[in-house]
């Protein structure tokens, strides 16, 4: 069974924000698509990449998902090893979700992951980011 991911997105502003930034040659990889690099590699790199996907937190609200392509070895210029998570370009809007604030990433189980919004919804114009965590608070979201 998949297992996720769930990531701070610093400094993003928006879901187009993160979307502009991956854009950039600094968040690409070699192969073209958007990659994350971090320092610690997932132990259960397997469940990961069945299918599971990193959700981006941005300003307090679990907003978007992208899926794991595959986790590749990444040396800068000091030499230590570090995990690149390798991004599917399509970032899936989520159910908006409150999440307080952790270092990292960590562990999503499918069961706790926010559903994917509907994708006829997709051209609605998203709530500002305080108001989706107030509405997710009091459970209207």
């Amino acid at each position: 069974m998949a297992v996720n991911l769930i990531k701070l997105s610093v400094g993003t502003e928006s879901i187009e924000g993160l979307k502009r930034w991956q854009s950039s040659a600094a968040a690409k990889g070699p192969c073209g698509h958007p990659r994350h690099v971090t320092r610690m590699w997932p132990k259960r790199e397997a469940e990961v990449l069945e299918g599971g996907s990193i959700y981006w937190v941005i300003k307090g609200v679990v907003m978007c998902r992208q899926r794991v392509l595959r986790l590749e070895e990444v040396r800068r210029a000091d030499g230590i090893p570090r995990c690149g998570i390798v991004l599917s370009p399509e970032l899936v809007p989520v159910t908006p979700m409150p999440k307080r604030p952790f270092q990292g990433w960590r562990y999503l189980a499918a069961a706790d992951a926010p559903a994917d919004i509907d994708p006829s919804r997709a051209a609605e114009q998203a709530l500002p980011p305080a108001l989706s965590v107030a509405l997710a608070e009091i459970g209207v979201l």
